[in-house]
């Protein structure tokens, strides 16, 4: 039997990356599982390939929120496990941030996971796992990443706050923060595949482990914490990055 057969999920941010990672690795420990995305044709594509449920919503919308919640409600009655995964990147030198660049990233990183946690709270079962993907971003101080990063610290510390405010229904809240991961990201915003080589080629020297990690092995672990194995586990945040935050100013 999986280890979360007969629960219920729901994955922002579902058709790609690591949240289909985490899609389908919920689905093979045996829960019924929802995925959403931004883009109808990739949500469709990624449900049947999985075949799980598949919404198309925007996580920085508010009124998607809802009728995602509504969604969910009407398909499982309640929800088990709550991975808030949807999320973007925009880089750009701190002094050339335009406030377009500061709401895209904050709108969707952090307001949307805000109220995506906030308003599935009347449909998650007490003893609910919360998981939120974050970044070593968070804590990193990479260059071009101010917004990107202020968001995803804003994100753990939601999860602090909220695991202890949540902690009389024993829903648990957790943050995983990737390092450079095998994703479609980069070429989502545009970065030439020159480029992407270039910078992977670099990152991957800083890296003790000297490799990306892949979007399977961030599923794993959200997958722990999403099952009954964790269930001493709130509050917490879990760098998963190949050891680069062990001595980050050694490559």
């Amino acid at each position: 039997m999986g280890k979360l057969e007969g629960k219920t999920a729901v994955v922002t941010g579902g058709s790609s990356g690591i949240g289909y990672a985490a899609a389908k690795a919920f689905k093979a420990q045996g829960a019924k599982v929802l995925i959403t995305g931004r883009n109808a044709g990739a949500v469709e594509k990624a449900a049947k390939e999985l075949a799980v449920q598949g919404v198309v919503a925007d996580q920085s919308n508010l009124a998607d929120i809802d009728q995602l919640v509504a969604h969910s409600k009407s398909l499982f009655a309640h929800v088990d496990v709550l991975f808030i995964n949807a999320g973007v990147v925009s880089l750009a030198p701190f002094e050339h941030i335009s406030e377009e660049q500061f709401d895209y990233n904050m709108d969707i990183n952090f307001k949307g996971a805000f109220f995506t946690l906030q308003k599935f709270l009347p449909v998650l079962n007490n003893g609910a796992s919360v998981i939120n993907l974050s970044s070593i971003n968070a804590y990193t101080g990479m260059p071009n990443t101010a917004v990107y990063a202020a968001s995803k610290a804003a994100l753990n510390s939601l999860t602090r706050t909220a695991s202890y405010e949540l902690a009389g229904r024993k829903i648990r809240v957790n943050s995983v923060n990737p390092g450079p991961v095998n994703t479609p990201i980069f070429g989502k915003i545009g970065f030439p595949e020159e480029a992407i080589a270039e910078f992977a080629g670099a990152m991957q020297n800083r890296i003790p482990l000297k490799r990306f990690g892949e979007p399977d092995e961030i599923a794993n672990l959200v997958t722990f914490l999403a099952s009954d194995d964790a269930s001493f586990i709130t509050g917490s945040e879990y760098n998963i990055d190949g050891g680069v935050n062990v001595n980050p100013l050694l490559g």
